[in-house]
């Protein structure tokens, strides 16, 4: 794909998006919850963008997920009307505009702590509704969630004595299987997911409170929703998919080919022999590493090119003897995490067979509370 070759009028840094490939995920990701009989709420974390929303929605999603308030507000606004916030829900200012959003849209809230599924109660008393509740297990990620079994189950319980919510949802995320080096790993870790949930269910259900719902996260472990399908999961919520990443294609979760993002960047300097200056530093590739590859990014067309450091506008690439660039050509370079770069712009070129097409806007960009 030749990214590389934008028209004059794009000036770089540019941040490009392969239109065609980008419906091709949308619609295999649509296709595999809907095979695995599971529903599809994928996280638009990954890219803050109304036009990118709406076409998930438009391929089959049942509804979307943010992981921020004011991502929420942005989406319900923007026409969208049922939203999971996968995030704790806490203070008084958050409290009082979440029961704003609760008027316009189906809004559903992660919790962890009876502490915040209490103060969501009282807000549901107030509004004469029971807030629908997902109720975060830790899978392995050890970020927030009780451990799955009776730990979760205890603190479920605790939960549904409350009268202004209701336990919608068990869910959870796997985000440590960005982690793993191959398939196989990361679907041990899809499996680990599931069970958390279930195992959870199971013992919930004993004591008598039923939460039908199951709800598993994570872009990697998404891609094995088949192998799981029948096991009880109900719901899936990945996000980066949508554009693919280094963190997919190192371990190998995915091709090149299905990596619909690039960011194109221009030889500024070619100061010493083995080095090479790019208009694109942190502020446009941002510092995420990765466990799988070093350096800040891939260069497909010569992989052994390694984006060795960042300042804030200067990648630093190191070059291997043989290879030279001279001033004003342009790279094209698949980053190590599609989410952080998008929130780092406020529009992302969409290319289809060489034309641009749209610009897509990133409308929740900066949205962190």
């Amino acid at each position: 794909m030749p990214f590389q070759a934008l028209p004059e009028s794009v000036d770089t840094p540019a941040i490009v998006i392969d239109l065609d490939r980008l419906d091709a995920n949308l619609r295999w990701t649509a296709e595999l919850a809907a095979k695995a009989g599971v529903r599809l709420r994928p996280h638009t974390k990954t890219h803050k963008s109304l036009w990118l929303a709406g076409e998930q929605l438009r391929h089959g999603a049942a509804g979307i997920t943010v992981a921020k308030l004011g991502e929420a507000e942005v989406m319900v606004e923007g026409g969208i009307d049922d939203i999971l916030i996968a995030f704790p829900i806490v203070g008084r200012l958050k409290l009082e505009r979440l029961g704003r959003l609760l008027q316009r849209a189906s809004v559903y809230v992660s919790v962890d702590s009876y502490e915040a599924a209490h103060s969501l109660s009282e807000l549901g008393e107030q509004l004469k509704l029971r807030i629908p509740l997902y109720l975060d297990v830790n899978s392995g990620l050890n970020r927030c969630g009780k451990q799955p079994g009776d730990e979760t189950a205890e603190l479920a319980l605790q939960i549904a004595k409350l009268r202004g919510i209701k336990l919608a949802a068990l869910m959870t995320h796997a985000g440590h299987a960005y982690g793993k080096s191959s398939p196989d790993d990361c679907l041990e870790v899809a499996r680990t997911e599931a069970e958390a949930l279930i195992e959870s269910q199971r013992v919930l259900r004993r004591k008598g409170v039923e939460v039908n719902e199951l709800s598993v996260g994570s872009t990697p472990t998404s891609k094995f929703i088949g192998q799981l399908a029948g096991s009880g999961i109900t719901e899936m919520r990945p996000g980066a998919y949508v554009f693919g990443d280094g963190s997919q294609l190192y371990p190998g979760l995915i091709e090149e080919r299905e990596c619909a993002m690039r960011i194109v960047a221009t030889v500024v300097s070619t100061p010493r022999p083995g080095t090479v200056i790019i208009d694109a530093g942190s502020k446009t590739l941002t510092n995420d590493i990765s466990p799988h590859r070093s350096g800040f990014g891939l260069i497909p067309k010569h992989p052994e090119i390694r984006i060795e450091r960042l300042s804030e506008e200067h990648g630093i690439l190191s070059v291997p003897d043989g290879i030279t660039f001279r001033i004003g050509d342009r790279l094209s370079i698949i980053p190590n995490h599609c989410c952080a770069v998008v929130n780092l712009h406020d529009q992302l070129i969409g290319l289809r067979e060489g034309n641009i097409e749209r610009m897509i806007q990133v409308n929740g960009r900066g949205q962190i509370t």
